[in-house]
C-alpha cells in the first residue's frame, strides 16, 4: 500500500502553513476594518471619529489617547494585516483592545452574544475568536504572502 506523500512533502506543509496564516490575517481584516471605518469615517452606519470620541471619552471614560488608538488600530492596523505589514505589532495591537473590551465592556454580560435581545449588552464570544487569531498572528507573523515579512519567518 503507497503511503500518501502529498502532506507529507515539507515543501507542501510550508505551502499549508503560509497559507493558513494568509487566511487568518485575511479573515480579521476583513473583520476588523468595518469597525474601524464606522469608528474613523462613519461608514457602514458607524457615527465617525468626532462623535466616537465623544462616546470614548464621556460614556465609556477612555483617555483621549486610548479612544484614539482604538480607532487607529481597528482601521488602520486592519489595513496593515490585509496587506501582511508589521503582522505581530498589529496583532499584539488589536490583542490588546480585545482584551480591554472585555474587561470594560463585555464580561458583565457573560460569555454569549446578544442574540435573542434579551441581555443588556453583548458576551464576549466575538472577542475570544479574535484574541485565538491574534495569539496565532503573534506567534507565527504573517508568512511567506505577507509583504513585510521577519527575518526568521518562511
Amino acid at each position: 500500500m503507497k503511503k500518501a506523500t502529498f502532506l507529507n512533502n515539507p515543501s507542501n506543509s510550508q505551502f499549508f502553513d503560509n497559507g493558513a496564516l494568509l487566511l487568518l490575517r485575511l479573515t480579521l481584516a476583513v473583520v476588523i476594518f468595518p469597525h474601524g471605518a464606522q469608528l474613523l469615517l462613519g461608514w457602514f452606519g458607524g457615527f465617525g471619529y468626532t462623535e466616537t470620541m465623544k462616546y470614548f471619552t464621556t460614556v465609556a471614560n477612555l483617555p483621549y489617547l486610548i479612544g484614539m488608538l482604538v480607532i487607529g488600530i481597528q482601521f488602520f492596523g486592519a489595513l496593515m494585516l490585509l496587506l501582511g505589514i508589521a503582522v505581530r505589532l498589529n496583532a499584539l495591537a488589536m490583542f490588546t483592545i480585545f482584551i480591554g473590551m472585555i474587561v470594560t465592556s463585555h464580561l458583565e454580560h457573560g460569555f454569549f452574544m446578544n442574540w435573542f435581545g434579551n441581555q443588556k449588552g453583548e458576551g464576549y464570544e466575538y472577542h475570544l475568536l479574535v484574541l485565538g487569531i491574534t495569539l496565532a498572528l503573534m506567534l507565527k507573523g504573517g508568512g511567506r504572502y505577507a509583504i513585510a515579512k521577519a527575518k526568521n519567518e518562511a
